[in-house]
């Protein structure tokens, strides 16, 4: 058969396992062959869920989305916790000193990614609703976003990766939260139920795969750099500084991720963010845990 996975820019792992050849030539003994599909990752969820895609990743936000829409999705496994993997910015002679002078701003994130998870937390933790207490917008193209909070412009901006790089060296930014502060911002890979279920041996070479592609970035991060800079906007330090604080480690799906993604869920069911309330643990299928683990055991665990 042919696994479809869908790759974006915003997975580094992904990104990366779809440039390496890993996956090919681990597919190829076995008879099978991989076709990767460009996604916006927001969309991985309904993606999964219609049959475009066999398997993705994303942050924490998009797999409940999907299963807030009804897809029957399965975690398969998580990164370390990326602590420094992003942060809301704010101007550092502005107003904002904390999560709660955000009340009645304009916030800049990627909405759908796990941004929104982050400023609806980081929100919430003190008392106020992302559905009525800001007012979130996505960034447009050609935007210079800090110039925009140094003016008042905007309240906050959620930065992440080699925009992040860049904007520390901005004049008159602060981080006010670092994601680490807020939530564990792990990168996500999930599938359909229907390949988990039909499929597992292909799920663990999927795994060991990524794995592997861990790895090679962990011990290449100038190379995976320019990788990521020949397509992707960005410099190759910049995104050698993003990819350098990447923990580049998969593990299974612990019982702390999913009682985080449940907390994350129900924020977003009591701010509409999503339609109706999902219970996290539905995504889950009891025999993977083990077949996971067992793959990242062999793999030696992952190498930093």
């Amino acid at each position: 058969m042919t696994v479809t996975i869908g790759v974006h820019g915003s997975n580094p792992s992904l990104y990366l396992l779809a440039r390496l050849g890993i996956l090919e030539r681990t597919l190829e003994p076995l008879g099978e062959r991989v076709e990767w599909v460009p996604v916006e990752g927001t969309r991985v969820g309904e993606l999964l869920g219609d049959g475009t895609i066999d398997f993705g990743g994303t942050g924490s936000t998009p797999p409940i989305v999907g299963q807030a829409q009804g897809h029957d999705l399965v975690y398969v496994a998580v990164s370390e916790p990326r602590p420094e993997h992003g942060a809301l910015l704010v101007a550092d002679e502005g107003p904002v000193r904390t999560p709660a002078d955000l009340r009645g701003g304009t916030v800049v994130l990627s909405i759908g990614s796990w941004q929104t998870h982050f400023v609806a937390k980081a929100l919430n933790d003190v008392g106020l609703s992302y559905r009525d207490d800001i007012t979130p917008v996505r960034p447009a193209a050609g935007q210079d976003q800090a110039a925009r909070l140094r003016s008042g412009e905007i309240a906050g901006w959620v930065a992440q990766g080699p925009e992040l790089a860049a904007a520390r060296r901005e004049p008159g930014l602060r981080v006010l939260h670092r994601v680490g502060e807020v939530i564990t911002d792990r990168s996500v890979f999930f599938a359909s139920r229907a390949f988990v279920t039909e499929h597992p041996e292909l799920v663990a070479v999927v795994v060991a795969a990524l794995r592997e592609a861990d790895e090679w970035a962990a011990a290449n991060v100038a190379e995976a750099a320019r990788l990521h800079a020949a397509e992707l906007p960005g410099s190759a330090a910049d995104w050698a500084e993003a990819l350098g604080v990447l923990p580049w480690r998969l593990e299974p799906v612990p019982a702390s991720f999913i009682a985080e993604q449940q907390e994350a869920a129900d924020i977003f069911a009591l701010n509409g963010f999503i339609e109706r309330p999902v219970v996290v643990a539905d995504a889950q299928a009891e025999a993977l845990t083990p077949l996971v683990a067992g793959v990242l055991a062999r793999a030696g665990g992952g190498s930093r």
